[in-house]
């Protein structure tokens, strides 16, 4: 069977997010599912098989770091878009059946793709005590992200603190079920993005994440309210680093993006 290795939120080769994907004819074994992710070694890998028509989604759609299975993953199912269409394998919006539900990806005329994603709901919560000691900086708030992403949002003092974290990952791991968001206002929203991120996930085996769809679904109506603006774009600022698009709908967020396949190869187990 092919695997590809596509970078997601950029469109420029090894820049955004890596992701292994797989289109399949039904899912295999999840230990095999498993086994594939972790000798990917990226953030995600993206297992993908037809449905039947006719039915409320397109394709079925499954994510797996190389420790665990998560529930939701922005930049995989980029990737996985872009494969679908750029092989011909399927045309206009795909719609896929997930752990959270049937989330939708459009192509558009630029060549990017939206996916609308859940927003993420945010319950402010006390600092967690350690929290700035295993960041290396002190947050100004903190907000649960809700069960589908799974991390605390922490808001830091400037973009410049952001980019100059030096975490304890070990540390962090105490803090939320997958890990911890920093984020802080843009210095200068004319340089293209009105706000800045990096994701850090060390109890899913992935120390920083390079661009993360799902965080930005609690990045979106944390900066939307903030900002005043219901459509923003944001700098996950990893040392790959890439750009999300956000569109807030309410309840829904929408993560534009482009792709790059870099690889081609097959699986030959």
């Amino acid at each position: 069977m092919r695997i590809r290795i596509v970078d997601a939120f950029t469109d420029r080769p090894f820049s955004g997010n890596p992701a292994g994907v797989l289109l399949l004819d039904a899912f295999p074994g999840d230990a095999w599912m498993q086994n594939v992710a972790r000798e990917v070694n990226h953030a995600e890998t993206a297992f993908a098989h037809r449905l039947p028509e006719s039915g409320e989604a397109d394709w079925a759609l499954r994510w797996f770091t190389p420790a665990t299975e998560v529930a939701m993953c922005g930049h995989a199912t980029l990737a996985t878009a872009h494969v679908l269409h750029t092989t011909g394998a399927h045309k206009g919006p795909v719609r896929f059946a997930t752990l959270s539900g049937v989330l939708v990806a459009t192509p558009d005329e630029d060549g990017t793709f939206t996916l609308d994603f859940p927003t993420a709901p945010l319950t402010p919560v006390d600092i967690p005590d350690g929290v700035a000691q295993a960041l290396g900086a002190e947050p100004l708030t903190a907000f649960d992200t809700g069960p589908n992403v799974g991390d605390l949002l922490v808001e830091l003092a400037d973009e410049k603190t952001v980019l100059g974290l030096t975490p304890d990952h070990k540390a962090l791991m105490r803090h939320s079920a997958r890990g911890i968001i920093a984020t802080a206002r843009a210095e200068d929203p004319t340089r293209g993005h009105d706000f800045v991120s990096r994701c850090f996930f060390p109890n899913v085996g992935i120390d920083e994440d390079p661009v993360t769809g799902s965080a930005h679904t609690a990045l979106a109506p944390f900066w939307s309210e903030r900002l005043g603006r219901p459509r923003l774009t944001g700098l996950q600022a990893s040392p790959r680093s890439g750009l999300v698009r956000t569109a807030l709908h309410g309840d829904r967020t929408h993560l534009t993006g482009s792709a790059v396949t870099t690889i081609e190869g097959e699986l030959l187990v």
